[in-house]
């Protein structure tokens, strides 16, 4: 493999790169505090309209290997721009749907098309930022991304419950058409390119990427990660209408989530370079154990509240470590990386809230949470204990690491 390109030197990510991140998380989340209002007023199901979220969330994961292909041998940039204009059609695709079906196809197609923005943009933000302080840029990309999340739980809710749905797909449609033309003047960072890349084109990228055990490992993590947070947490808001409270009130109550990951992951920023990376991800398994076990003892809105600001600090202190080591494991294929650790993560979201659907339908939220706290455990400690591992041996290692 050739030695990567140096990165360029910069400290955080760039604003209209943030501003991308929140628009793709705001069209993530929105979804999750409308379910019961889609359901109603399409006439089906909770456990099937469940489907326009985990459908997105499958079409997420499942496109990201294909992103960091092109991303790593057509450019980061293009990439983003070119699946920013394709979730804005989509997008308003979406808000015209009349049938689940189609609904759900719709969110398919937008899914696929903002799961290139978020990975592609860590991707940048590991080609142009130093290893050594770069959890902190990536933490500042997440922050924006928690506004996102923040806004969508917030408004989703609020837009659902008082004026229509259908308006909470728009807006992100609208929001990634004019992303798109501001992208424009992104500059393009270079890339590094595997011998094997360059021979064989996208199968290069992809056998690097495969033959490195770490990044299996690492992806594993992500799916099991990927299940237990965001395959559990759309499933609160519905928890709180099943007790009585309307779509917007559970909305708000959800948005504490946004708010804790974008507050912690300042701090998480702070702490980056003086915790070792095993602590914080112990810190973050901790709270999401802690939040889940929280709403499978009483749903309320004030336990509901409490538990979405945990996963957010769950979600900045231990999904931020594993992204950071996920762009340094195969630097020459930073691109395929990332979009393989991002596919796992929302494979596992789509396959545990395609199988929590029937314990929701069945109002059990009690087991479901038990069921999500219980596996955040293990996740923790394999997390911090591999990661120990891998930095020793890299600090043993006699040969410099260019990461």
């Amino acid at each position: 493999m050739n030695t990567p390109a140096p990165p360029l030197i910069l400290t955080r990510p760039p604003r209209t790169l943030s501003l991308a991140a929140a628009i793709s998380s705001f069209d993530r989340f929105a979804v999750s505090p409308m379910l019961v209002v889609i359901s109603t007023d399409l006439g089906v199901s909770l456990s099937a309209s469940v489907a326009v979220a985990s459908g997105y969330y499958l079409a997420y994961g499942l496109t990201q290997p294909l992103w960091g292909v092109l991303s790593d041998r057509f450019g980061r940039v293009r990439v983003m721009r070119g699946a920013l204009l394709g979730a804005a059609l989509a997008g308003v695709v979406s808000a015209l749907m009349p049938v689940l079906g189609a609904l759900v196809v719709a969110r398919i197609v937008t899914g696929a098309c903002f799961g290139a923005i978020i990975p592609t943009g860590l991707t940048y933000v590991g080609d142009t930022v130093h290893t050594s302080v770069r959890q902190r840029a990536l933490t500042d990309l997440m922050g924006a991304a928690a506004l996102g999340t923040a806004a969508a739980t917030g408004l989703g809710g609020v837009v659902a419950g008082l004026v229509d749905w259908r308006v909470a797909f728009t807006v992100p449609a609208a929001c990634a058409l004019a992303c798109a033309f501001m992208l424009r003047a992104l500059p393009e960072p270079a890339r590094a390119v595997p011998e094997a890349g360059a021979a064989q084109g996208a199968a290069g990228y992809l056998g690097a990427v495969l033959r490195q055990p770490w990044a299996l490992l690492v992806f594993g993590l992500a799916f099991v990660e990927g299940a237990i947070l965001l395959g559990a947490m759309p499933f609160l808001a519905p928890a709180l209408e099943h007790t009585g409270l309307d779509t917007a009130v559970a909305g708000l109550a959800i948005t504490a989530y946004g708010l804790g990951l974008w507050l912690l992951s300042k701090l998480v920023k702070r702490l980056s370079g003086r915790w070792p990376t095993p602590l914080l991800m112990v810190v973050g398994g901790a709270q999401l154990c802690a939040g889940f076990a929280l709403a499978a003892v009483h749903v309320s809105l004030a336990t509901v509240a409490v538990t979405a600001l945990l996963l957010g600090g769950g979600w900045s202190f231990l999904h931020s470590s594993l992204q950071t080591w996920a762009t340094a494991v195969v630097p020459e294929a930073r691109g395929t990386t990332i979009a393989f650790f991002a596919s796992a993560l929302f494979v596992g979201s789509a396959v545990a809230s395609w199988a929590a659907g029937p314990l929701a339908e069945q109002g059990r939220y009690g087991l479901l949470f038990w069921l999500a706290a219980g596996a955040a455990i293990p996740l923790t400690a394999v997390a911090a204990l591999t990661r120990r591992r891998y930095g020793a041996l890299r600090a043993e290692s006699p040969q410099p690491q260019p990461e």
